[in-house]
């Protein structure tokens, strides 16, 4: 069984609970490679990927070797580990934790963190830029040897797990920065949550910068896969919640688009299209293969409170052109698994071919 194929079986929550023990024990018997660079810890609600891939292009620009590691992904597993602005061998980097992992039943997300930070190791990497899975606090990622953390910004999500105020959630987050390490906040709301470490304002730039410790004068291009990601006609952008799809709509140039959309049933669905009018009349309903996602027919139900026009097309590939047959340009948003369920139908389709 294919690295990717054993972390398709396995559950990507935790059976007993988030917490460290598991991770640590795991990069013990490592000969824990996390400690071998030290990193930037990105964490925050919306905007992790890019910041951690703007940070690695910005620190590569500046002639260091740098691994990162983001989630999730889109089309493949493969693109959550990267080395030096390139896709990883995901195989290789999985074989060198996977016996171990294995024997302590380790999650779908610790395994591939650990592969990430034992690839690192390997390749000898002057530091890593690590993205935060949920939280911070009891999150896999919280092992690495951080000498700056940014935090993007803060939204309530996971309020089972993180807390139910945006205060509680933002704790939680911050919860990573060890002492000595720089922080990096988007303004001062937080700051009396890290007493005692040096606080930097900004973003990735900020944070690529205190690493380093000098302005860096490269301004990189970063593109990633389902993040504001443009093709011939088309947007895909994986925004996933209100306050992700109003930074999205800040963001996309000038257009009628015609929108196609799946969101989970756990979003406030009503606020996300509300945010979405304000870019096209026209919608597709969709529905990933998410077990979690909002049926079609719902989904339209809702938006054709907001929508001049609204279809139903339960198949995400078949939503795309229809989308496209409805008027250009189009956006595709609302989840990141309806963007990976097109994806995995254009491999397909692509290999047949």
């Amino acid at each position: 069984m294919s690295a990717m194929e054993w972390l398709d079986s396995l559950s990507p929550w935790p059976r007993d609970g988030f917490g460290l023990e598991r991770m640590n024990t795991l990069l013990t018997e490592l000969g824990d490679p996390q400690n071998a660079y030290p990193a930037i810890h990105v964490v925050g609600t919306n905007g992790k990927s890019t910041a951690a891939v703007t940070i690695e292009q910005l620190l590569l620009s500046e002639g260091l070797s740098v691994g990162s590691t983001i989630s999730p992904h889109v089309a493949s597993w493969s693109e959550r580990i990267r080395i030096d602005g390139e896709e990883a061998d995901f195989e290789a980097a999985v074989a060198l934790v996977r016996l171990e992992a294995e024997r302590i039943q380790a999650t779908q997300f610790e395994i591939v963190t650990a592969a990430a930070l034992a690839a690192f190791a390997e390749a000898g990497v002057d530091a890593a830029v690590v993205e935060a899975g949920l939280g911070g606090r009891l999150d896999a990622t919280n092992v690495l040897r951080t000498r700056v953390v940014l935090l993007t910004n803060v939204r309530l999500e996971h309020t089972d797990v993180l807390g139910d105020t945006v205060e509680e959630i933002a704790r939680e987050k911050l919860a990573v920065a060890p002492w000595g390490a720089v922080v990096v906040l988007p303004d001062d709301t937080f700051e009396y949550l890290v007493p005692g470490r040096e606080i930097c304002s900004g973003g990735a730039r900020e944070a690529a910068e205190a690493f380093v410790g000098r302005p860096i004068a490269a301004n990189p291009e970063v593109s990633l896969p389902g993040r504001l990601e443009r093709r011939e006609g088309e947007i895909r952008d994986g925004a996933h919640n209100p306050d992700g799809v109003r930074y999205l709509v800040e963001r996309l140039p000038l257009g009628d688009y015609t929108l196609v959309v799946s969101i989970l049933a756990d979003k406030n669905a009503d606020e996300m299209l509300g945010e979405l009018r304000r870019v096209g009349s026209r919608l597709v309903a969709t529905r990933s293969s998410s077990d979690r996602s909002l049926p079609a027919d719902h989904l339209a139900a809702i938006a054709r409170v907001h929508f001049d026009h609204v279809e139903v097309v339960e198949n995400p590939s078949g939503a795309l052109a229809r989308g496209h047959e409805l008027g250009e340009p189009v956006l595709v948003t609302g989840s990141l698994y309806v963007l990976g369920d097109i994806a995995q139908e254009e491999r397909r389709t692509a290999w047949r071919g």
